[in-house]
């Protein structure tokens, strides 16, 4: 069974297998977690994610997916790149965010990974409200066989923090 445990603080000081990437559809960095993962990873993510898109993902990552590839200068082996919905008010995406949790522990597994570090995707710039982000992500890695070992949620915020802890139970 998969422990699920929280900490407040910056996902690219974490030491795991796996650090997921909250990424945009291009895969070519950006703000937010996006950012910062490449920022720290330096030029060897943003280099494997080039070659991505000149391969398979030539029009970018689809929501809901996940891909792995180096972790570059992070403390980890990989980043898995997940991309979420952008959230609206009168479409449920509950499903394409729940797939991402499920989609990189699909591909951590595949990696044989044991450790996962997890930010809150989609609740950024993606406006996805922190309880409901915080409901999905729990319930779904709860509810997705792995043989992750440890599913962390590395939260930037106590706001963040608070609204995990509080549907972890």
């Amino acid at each position: 069974m998969t422990t699920i445990t929280l900490v407040q603080g910056d996902i690219t000081d974490q030491s795991v297998d796996v650090v997921v990437n909250a990424a945009n559809s291009s895969l070519l960095g950006g703000g937010g977690v996006d950012g910062a993962i490449h920022r720290r990873g330096g030029p060897a993510i943003l280099d494997a994610c080039r070659k991505l898109r000149a391969s398979h993902y030539g029009r970018g990552l689809p929501t809901g997916q996940a891909v792995a590839t180096t972790a570059g200068a992070l403390d980890a082996r990989w980043v898995i790149h997940t991309v979420g919905p952008v959230y609206s008010a009168t479409e449920d995406r509950s499903d394409l965010l729940a797939s991402c949790y499920r989609e990189s522990l699909r591909v951590a597994d595949e990696l044989g990974a044991r450790t996962v570090a997890f930010p809150a995707v989609s609740a950024g710039i993606y406006g996805w409200p922190m309880d409901d982000a915080a409901r999905i992500a729990i319930e779904t890695v709860r509810a997705t066989p792995t043989a992750v070992e440890e599913a962390r949620f590395v939260l930037f915020d106590e706001q963040a923090y608070t609204a995990f802890a509080d549907r972890l139970g």
